[in-house]
């Protein structure tokens, strides 16, 4: 492709190391539906006939189909997915395969196609996340009165409900998608034209191929278009916090099905056995989610090294940018699937989520609360005295709601027995019904949101 300035070919051994094509075949569908914007503009404004425009068209649907038959034969000596599909063209349709590259250059063809594989994977990501949600939300569903610890430092805090604890991690992925589509319309912009770094003289219309390809414009400066891959910095930080959101639940999951808690059991599909030990029943699924985190972030740390030291504009370090955003970007996909079918497939333990709700005193903060509400008393006051109930609950083995009325008088002496209607862990867990609390009423409400939302109902 060079050769009118060189007067030997490169080593082998070169070759190899700076060939991109055994990664950036990926990139073939979007580098052609490039090329046939381009080709088209390059017509429109008279820069070439249209009967190359139409050669050219037709050769790259028979690239296309190649492509997508698996006949096509990539070459290394070629070097990359754009002179790999240039190539072919030309052995199909000879010299009008020499004017597709008019008025543009390898940088801006890689930053276009690059930009249209992430935001068509942002998209993917975007729906395998709904698909996340709609299996944490169908769960809900059935356990909005299934009582559960909530815990804080992984001790026993207060009553919850299994339905508000998933809810939780719905949140969580709401915000994860917004920042996927956040990523996906900061990169929709269109670098074609900018050629190697300073556009073309060629009279084109970017905007023809901006809108052709479904960008929103043409980037505004040819430097930075070439030069820039903060689209991709920006999708992988995102995909970073959502792998770290889906990590998050796994270990949960991790930690409920250990014979400790009791509280949820994957099913068969998403779990594995021991090759030694016949009784064992391994979340492997879970696990995967949570190592498979590791992965994502650090691909962003992958290319933000790469990226940190790069003067404008386009340096061969760039060609770097791809393999660990297929890597990070694939992992985060495949880890979506992967989370609605445990979340969807889980066997839950009511009872014993139920019993473990009152272990550890869990409602005492209801207690001082009833105490701030009947008696007005201040609630720093109402701590102390919660404090010492606890700790003669401790000494006697008893729980909050089994103090003998003498006990109670004497932390306070206008505590009476009634005060026991308020430490169940289901008058704790109903007490809560404020927006975002957990109370099967406040549930219910936060439910038909999200059943809307997800079109669920």
């Amino acid at each position: 492709m060079w050769g009118g300035r060189f007067s030997e070919a490169p080593s082998d051994v070169m070759q190899r190391f700076n060939a991109s094509i055994g990664f950036d075949q990926r990139l073939a569908a979007e580098d052609i539906a490039g090329s046939r914007a381009h080709a088209t503009m390059l017509a429109s404004q008279g820069i070439i006939s249209e009967a190359d425009r139409d050669a050219i068209l037709s050769g790259l649907e028979q690239v296309e189909t190649e492509i997508a038959e698996g006949r096509f034969k990539f070459s290394e000596a070629l070097e990359d997915i754009h002179m790999n599909v240039e190539g072919r063209l030309a052995e199909l349709i000879g010299d009008a395969a020499g004017r597709l590259h008019t008025g543009r250059s390898r940088n801006d063809q890689v930053a276009t196609d690059f930009k249209l594989w992430v935001r068509g994977t942002l998209d993917g990501l975007i729906e395998a996340t709904r698909d996340w949600q709609k299996a944490l939300v169908t769960l809900a569903a059935d356990h909005v009165g299934t009582v559960m610890p909530g815990f804080t430092h992984l001790q026993p805090a207060t009553p919850v409900t299994f339905a508000h604890h998933l809810l939780a991690y719905a949140e969580m992925a709401e915000r994860d998608l917004s920042r996927y589509a956040d990523a996906r319309a900061r990169l929709n912009e269109c670098p074609l034209g900018a050629a190697a770094l300073a556009g073309t003289s060629h009279p084109i219309d970017r905007e023809m191929t901006a809108k052709a390809l479904g960008f929103y414009r043409p980037t505004a400066n040819s430097l930075d278009s070439v030069s820039s891959r903060d689209f991709a910095l920006e999708a992988l930080s995102a995909a970073s916090l959502g792998a770290i959101t889906l990590s998050r639940f796994a270990e949960e999951v991790i930690i409920w099905s250990t014979a400790a808690f009791g509280f949820v059991k994957c099913s068969d599909a998403f779990s594995t056995g021991s090759s030694i030990m016949p009784q064992k029943r391994n979340p492997d699924a879970a696990e995967l989610l949570r190592g498979k985190t590791g992965r994502v972030i650090g691909a962003f740390n992958t290319l933000a090294v790469t990226m940190k030291g790069l003067p404008l504009a386009y340096s061969k370090d760039m060609q770097e940018d791809k393999e660990p955003v297929f890597d990070a970007l694939d992992t985060l996909g495949a880890c979506l699937t992967i989370a609605a079918g445990v979340t969807g497939s889980l066997i839950v333990n009511k009872d014993t989520m139920k019993a473990a709700a009152g272990v550890g005193y869990t409602t005492a903060v209801d207690l001082a609360d009833w105490l701030v509400r009947e008696l007005n008393i201040p609630f720093r006051e109402a701590h102390h005295v919660v404090g010492r109930l606890v700790a003669t609950a401790e000494k006697t083995g008893t729980d909050l709601h089994e103090l003998s009325d003498e006990a109670l008088k004497a932390a306070h002496p206008e505590l009476t027995g009634k005060v026991r209607e308020a430490v169940t862990v289901e008058a704790s867990v109903a007490a809560r019904k404020h927006i975002g609390g957990p109370a099967p009423d406040a549930v219910n409400r936060e439910l038909v949101k999200w059943q809307a939302r997800l079109a669920l109902k």
